[in-house]
C-alpha cells in the first residue's frame, strides 16, 4: 500500500479518468488542427532531441540533470531540454526556412494549476519574416482553437476572453505606465543598461515594496506580476510587446530605439501563453547576454548551466528569423474550460512529495 495519501483519485482510476476525457480529445482535435494550419502554410514539422548539452541559459529557468556514460564508464553531463529552441535554430542555420515543433519539455521547480514538470511547447519559426508576422500567427491559433473546441470564449479564473477578437496591442513601457504608473524607459540607458536606483525610487513613490538586495530584475519582474499581469487578455488576448533588452536575451534591439526588444508575450484572461522574438543572431552578443543571465543565476540559486557551444556556432549562419514558443497545454485548457493543468495531459508526471 502506498505510504502517501491522496486528496483526489490518481489519474489513471476510470472516474478521473473519465472525468478528464473530454479534456483529452478536445487537446488531440486542438493538436491535428493546428498540424494541419501549419501544413497547408508549407511548414515542416521537425522533431528535436530531449537531450542537450545545456537545457538553455535563462537565470530563472530550471532544467533535470542527467549524464551520459560512455563505453569506459566515463560521464559527460546532459539536461532535458527546457526548450526546442537551440535545435530548432540549428535547422534554420542547416537550411530549413519554415518549421514548427511539439516538444515535451522539461522544467523543474514547477508544479500548480498552470504549471507541469513535463509539458508541451509548440514552437515555429519563419526565416526571412518579421516578429509582427507571429501576431497574426497568434490570432489566427486562438481562434482555430476556439472553433475547434466549439466554444465562443475562453475562461480562467473567473476571466473571460474573446479569441476570434483582434488582440490588444501594448508595449511593456506603456503597460507600466498604465497599470503601475511607473516610466520603465526613464530607468534604461540608451545601451540598454538598467538604473536599479531609479526604478526604485519610483516604486517607493507609489508605496510598492523594494527590498534593499532587490536587482532592476526582480523590481520589473515584480512589477509585471502584480500590477501588468493581472489586467492582461481581458475580453481579448493580449499582445505585450518591446521587452528591455535586459529582458530579453534571444531578441534582438529595436531599430528604433535599443532601449528594448523585438520580444512579445501573448495573454489571454491573465495567462502567458507565448513568448516571441525577433531573433538574434550575433554570436558574440549572445554569447555576452548568456552569461550575464548565468551570473545572474550562480548569485540567486548558486548554480549555473554550461553553454551550448554548438549553437553559437550555428548562429553565426543563421538567417534572420522569427520565433515562439507556445504553451500548447495552456491553450488546450482555455479553450475546452479545464481548471488545472494536469487535467490536459494524458499521463500526468506522478506528484513527488519531498520531506
Amino acid at each position: 500500500m502506498s505510504d502517501r495519501s491522496r486528496s483526489s483519485p490518481a489519474w489513471w482510476t476510470p472516474s478521473a479518468h473519465a472525468d478528464r476525457r473530454p479534456f483529452l480529445i478536445g487537446r488531440n482535435r486542438i493538436q491535428a488542427a493546428f498540424r494541419h494550419h501549419f501544413a497547408t502554410q508549407d511548414f515542416v514539422e521537425v522533431d528535436t532531441a530531449t537531450l542537450q548539452v545545456s537545457p538553455g541559459n535563462e537565470a530563472h529557468l530550471h532544467a533535470f540533470a542527467t549524464e551520459a556514460l560512455g563505453h569506459d564508464g566515463s560521464a559527460a553531463p546532459l539536461y532535458l531540454h527546457t526548450s526546442p529552441e537551440f535545435a530548432c535554430k540549428k535547422l534554420l542555420s542547416a537550411g530549413e526556412t519554415r518549421i514548427t515543433c511539439f516538444a515535451h519539455v522539461y522544467r523543474n521547480r514547477e508544479r500548480g494549476s498552470l504549471h507541469h514538470p513535463e509539458f508541451t511547447m509548440l514552437e515555429w519559426y519563419r526565416v526571412g519574416q518579421s516578429y509582427e508576422t507571429l501576431m497574426q500567427d497568434c490570432a489566427e491559433l486562438l481562434a482555430l482553437a476556439a472553433q475547434t473546441a466549439g466554444t465562443g470564449r475562453f475562461a480562467y479564473n473567473g476571466k473571460t476572453a474573446d479569441p476570434f477578437a483582434t488582440p490588444e496591442r501594448i508595449s511593456v513601457a506603456d503597460a507600466f505606465t498604465r497599470y503601475a504608473d511607473i516610466d520603465l524607459l526613464a530607468t534604461i540607458a540608451s545601451d540598454g543598461t538598467t538604473d536599479r536606483d531609479a526604478l526604485a525610487t519610483q516604486m517607493r513613490a507609489k508605496a510598492l515594496r523594494v527590498a534593499d538586495d532587490d536587482t532592476w530584475a526582480d523590481l520589473f519582474s515584480r512589477i509585471i506580476v502584480d500590477k501588468v499581469e493581472p489586467n492582461l487578455g481581458l475580453g481579448r488576448a493580449t499582445i505585450l510587446d518591446r521587452y528591455p533588452v535586459a529582458e530579453a536575451a534571444l531578441a534582438r534591439p529595436c531599430a528604433d530605439d535599443p532601449r528594448v526588444a523585438e520580444r512579445f508575450e501573448l495573454y489571454a484572461c491573465g495567462v502567458e501563453l507565448a513568448n516571441a522574438f525577433g531573433e538574434l543572431t550575433d554570436p558574440a552578443e549572445q554569447r555576452r547576454r548568456f552569461e550575464a543571465e548565468m551570473v545572474e543565476k550562480q548569485r540567486v540559486y548558486g548554480e549555473t548551466y554550461p553553454l551550448d557551444e554548438d549553437f553559437l556556432e550555428a548562429l553565426a549562419i543563421m538567417p534572420q528569423a522569427s520565433g515562439i514558443a507556445l504553451g500548447f497545454d495552456r491553450l488546450v485548457m482555455l479553450a475546452t474550460g479545464a481548471l488545472r493543468i494536469d487535467q490536459v495531459i494524458w499521463a500526468p508526471v506522478t506528484e513527488t512529495h519531498l520531506g
